[in-house]
C-alpha cells in the first residue's frame, strides 16, 4: 500500500509540531506523499518543502479552507494549489481576518459561564498570532483541568450550544472551490463524519459540493471508524467523488491518528492522489 496522507496540520494553524518537524514524523512513518493542510494558511510550505525534499518525501501543497454552509462550519481541503496564487492568498488572508474578534468572543463567552483568562490562555499555545483557534483555547482549558483532553473540551465547551461556542461567518463553499480550482488544485470535503448533519442535510452539502466542481471527499480520516469508512467509500461512489485519505494529524498524544497511520482506501475506489499526479 502506498502510504499517502493528505490532510495534516503545523504549528502555522492549529498543530503541535514546526513545519520541519512535522515532516521528519512523517518520515519516520514511512509517509511517501504528505500533504501540509494548515486552517487557511500556506505560511508553513517553503519550510515543509525544504525539509521534505531533504528526507525524500514528496510534499503536496494544501490548505484547508473554513466554511460557512447550512449553518455549520464545514472545512475544504485544497490539494495541489499555487502558493503563490494572489486570488487564494488574498481569500485565505479574508478569512484568517475574522478569527482574533471570534476568540475574544469565545473568551467572553467562557468568561460569562465562570471561566476567567481564557484568551490570555489560548496564546500562550499560539505559534502563529495570525490564527488564534479552537484548538489553542482547548490545550489550555485541559491544563487548567476543565477536561480531561482536547476532545473532551469541544464536547463541553466548544460546540454549538457549549459555553465556549461563538457563530462566525466563514467563507462561502463556492468561494472556497473557486479560490482552489483557481489555484490549480482540487478540492476535497475533509473529514465529513465530523460534521453534525442529518442524513439530508449531508446529502444537500455534497450535491452542492458536486454542482459546484468539487472533486473529492475523505473517505478515511482520522475521526472515522471502519463504518465511517465504508459509509463515505458509498457515498463517494454515488455522488462520483474520488476519495481521500488523511490523518488530520495535529500532534502526538493528541491526535486520534499519527500521521501516516490512517486506514487504508478501500480498493475499489479512485484515490484522489490520481488526479494530482494528471
Amino acid at each position: 500500500m502506498n502510504n499517502f496522507d493528505l490532510h495534516c496540520h503545523s504549528t502555522i494553524s492549529d498543530g503541535l509540531l514546526e513545519p520541519r518537524d512535522l515532516i521528519r514524523r512523517a518520515a519516520a512513518n514511512g509517509v511517501e506523499l504528505l500533504a501540509l493542510t494548515d486552517h487557511d494558511h500556506l505560511g508553513g510550505l517553503a519550510e515543509a518543502r525544504e525539509e521534505a525534499d531533504a528526507l525524500g518525501v514528496s510534499l503536496v501543497n494544501g490548505v484547508e479552507v473554513s466554511v460557512s454552509w447550512g449553518g455549520l462550519t464545514i472545512h475544504v481541503v485544497g490539494l495541489g494549489v499555487d502558493a503563490a496564487n494572489a486570488r487564494l492568498a488574498q481569500g485565505l488572508a479574508g478569512v484568517r481576518g475574522g478569527r482574533d474578534s471570534r476568540a475574544l468572543q469565545m473568551a467572553d463567552s467562557l468568561a460569562a459561564s465562570g471561566i476567567r483568562g481564557a484568551y490570555e490562555g489560548a496564546l500562550r499555545y499560539v505559534s502563529n498570532p495570525a490564527l488564534v483557534s479552537r484548538s489553542h483555547f482547548a490545550r489550555w482549558l485541559v491544563e487548567k483541568r476543565y477536561a480531561r483532553d482536547v476532545a473532551n473540551v469541544f464536547e463541553h465547551y466548544l460546540r454549538r450550544g457549549k459555553p465556549g461556542y461563538v457563530a462566525h461567518q466563514w467563507c462561502s463553499l463556492e468561494e472556497a472551490v473557486e479560490w482552489i480550482h483557481g489555484a490549480g488544485g482540487v478540492a476535497v470535503v475533509a473529514h465529513p463524519g465530523r460534521y453534525r448533519m442529518s442524513a439530508s442535510e449531508r446529502d444537500r452539502l455534497f450535491n452542492a459540493f458536486k454542482a459546484l466542481g468539487g472533486d473529492a471527499i475523505e473517505v478515511v480520516a482520522g475521526g472515522h471508524d471502519h463504518a465511517g469508512v465504508r459509509e463515505f467509500a458509498h457515498l463517494a461512489r454515488k455522488y462520483g467523488f474520488a476519495a481521500s485519505r488523511g490523518s488530520d494529524f495535529h500532534g502526538p498524544g493528541e491526535s486520534a491518528v499519527d500521521v501516516g497511520r490512517a486506514a487504508p482506501l478501500p480498493p475499489d475506489i479512485e484515490p484522489i492522489w490520481e488526479r494530482l499526479a494528471a
